[in-house]
Parts: C-alpha cells; sequence; structure tokens
C-alpha cells in the first residue's frame, strides 16, 4: 500500500480507502456484522486506513456496522475514520436535511456512538449549500469539538465540482480536505477545484471513482438495475451513453490484460492534487482487488502535469 498526507491535516492516509455508503442498505444489498468485520479485517492486512462513512448511509447504519467490526477487531487506532453531517435518513432513499448548531450536535453525539469511538478523524460537511456553509451557529459547534478532541480536523465533502465557492473559504472556515466527485467519466473538478486545493495545500477525497461501478467494465448500455439500488433511483440520466462511453474507454485507453476498475482507481490517483480514492466493496475480494490499484502505475497521457 501506498500513503499521501492528507493535506493540512497531516494524516498518513493510504491512496486506497473505503467508501461505506453500500452498508446503507441502498446499492441492493443488506450486509451481515461478520461480513462487514472480515472487510475490515482484510483492508487492516493490506494497509487501507481510511474509511468514509456518513451519518445517512441508513439511519446511522453504516457507521453502526463499523463502530462493531473495529471494536471486534480491536483496530480503532489502526483507522481514520471520516464521516458527514447534514442529512437525515427516514428510509431508502430519502433524506431532510437538518442543518441547524443543535441538529449537528445532535449528528455528532449519534456518530460518536454508533462508530463506538471519543473521536471522529475527519467530520465533513455533507453536500450544503453555499449559503449553508456558511453558518455561524454550525461552525461554532465544529468549533466546541474540535477544542474538545471529539472531532480532529473539518472537511467538506461537496456536490459542486465545478464550483470553488467552498474551497475558497477553506482557509477561514478551518477545513481541511475535500471531499468531490472525480473518475474518467466526470472530470469537472480538473478547471478549478483541484488546482485550488493544491494550491491551499487541502486534502482530496476522490468519492465515486469508478463511476458508481461502470467503470469496472461489468455493465453495457441497456443494462437495468434492481429497483433497491441507487443506481436505478437516482442514476438514471444518461445512463446508456455513459456506459457507451465506457465500452470506448475500455478500448482505447486501458492496457491489455489490466482490469479495468484497477485501472479507473489507478487512473484518479496520476492526478497529483488527489490524496485518496474512496471505492465501496460488496466483499472481501472486492476490497482486496480495489487495493491493488495502489501498485499500477498508469500513463495519463491527457495530464500533462503528471509525466
Amino acid at each position: 500500500m501506498k500513503y499521501r498526507t492528507l493535506g493540512k491535516t497531516g494524516l498518513r492516509v493510504s491512496v486506497i480507502g473505503v467508501g461505506t455508503w453500500q452498508l446503507g442498505g441502498e446499492w441492493d444489498k443488506v450486509f451481515t456484522q461478520s461480513e462487514v468485520t472480515a472487510m475490515f479485517a482484510k483492508a487492516r492486512d493490506l494497509g487501507v486506513n481510511l474509511i468514509d462513512t456518513a451519518e445517512c448511509y441508513g439511519d446511522h447504519t453504516s457507521e453502526f456496522l463499523i463502530g462493531n467490526a473495529l471494536a471486534e477487531l480491536g483496530a480503532r487506532n489502526q483507522f481514520i475514520i471520516a464521516t458527514k453531517f447534514g442529512h437525515k435518513f427516514h428510509e431508502p432513499f430519502k433524506r431532510s436535511e437538518p442543518r441547524s448548531g443543535p441538529d449537528i450536535q445532535k449528528q455528532l453525539d449519534d456518530s460518536l456512538r454508533e462508530l463506538k469511538t471519543d473521536y471522529i478523524d475527519l467530520y465533513q460537511y455533507h453536500s450544503w449549500a453555499d449559503a449553508q456553509y456558511e453558518s455561524d451557529e454550525v461552525r461554532g459547534v465544529l468549533e466546541k469539538a474540535l477544542a474538545g478532541g471529539k472531532v480532529r480536523h473539518v472537511g467538506t465533502s461537496t456536490s459542486k465540482n465545478d464550483n470553488a465557492f467552498q474551497v475558497e473559504r477553506a482557509d477561514k472556515y478551518h477545513v481541511e480536505a475535500v471531499q468531490l466527485i472525480y473518475n474518467r467519466l466526470s472530470r469537472a473538478p480538473e478547471t478549478a477545484v483541484l488546482p485550488l486545493c493544491q494550491k491551499l495545500n487541502l486534502g482530496v477525497l476522490a468519492r465515486v471513482p469508478l463511476a458508481s461501478g461502470y467503470l469496472s467494465g461489468k455493465y453495457k448500455p441497456g443494462d437495468k438495475f434492481p429497483a433497491t439500488d441507487v443506481r436505478e433511483k437516482w442514476y438514471t440520466k444518461d445512463r446508456d451513453e455513459q456506459l457507451a462511453e465506457v465500452q470506448r474507454i475500455a478500448r482505447e485507453e486501458v492496457p491489455a490484460g489490466v482490469p479495468m476498475a484497477r485501472w479507473a482507481l489507478a487512473w484518479c490517483l496520476q492526478h497529483p492534487a488527489i490524496t485518496c480514492v474512496i471505492p465501496g466493496a460488496k466483499s472481501v475480494q472486492q476490497v482486496e482487488d480495489n487495493a491493488l490499484a495502489a501498485d499500477l502505475d498508469i500513463v495519463r497521457l491527457d495530464h500533462p502535469q503528471v509525466a
């Protein structure tokens, strides 16, 4: 495994992390505790040390499973936990946005309880609108949590991948890391956001690095997903066009003999702003397959900053 420093946090994180939205039940699978514990045991053995989760992956369900797994493995101090705040899960694919100071305090307390820990390494705004992001009341809660050691570092997980508003205010709001969508199909951050992250020395977590599984190469235009899969609920727009583009990329860009998913993760990591990619995994084998991307060196001819 390879490691990079997560910007100003100083945290040394594995370049491959584990995203855990799937543990909340919206990706057509319900996980048992034994499955989750086995996945994190394998991650630990492979040197993967960053876990990304959120309050609304289920009603703290993902956090609960992670907390149990790390407690069973005695591994809390071997992992860096990044979680998020600002949503409330009500049922699959239905959320609200409680975002007052007391709301965030409750979410933080609930996350600490479910994760079975007394501190969170990276606590991230979860897709907040720009005006919401500037709440002094919420910032007061975060500053108190930082001072008390319940939160080690603050980050923002933005859904505006071509908008630098929140990144530009990172210093003012004590934000030290940015999470955004970045993959071979979604390159908007390259124009403004990633260069600004580099300039400000902000760590960057690349989420959805496999484009919701499309860049695994397993799917083709016309394919459908089960009704209990988020890709059938929220991600149907332009799906066939994206899958057709994936087929072209597989033919023209992926080296022979290299699994496409492994290549796609390594592709993200070739950008100098990216600290860590956080693909999801549904099995021990997928955790292992993802980790192998750390050792894959590729040449991105379309990115002159990388030689």
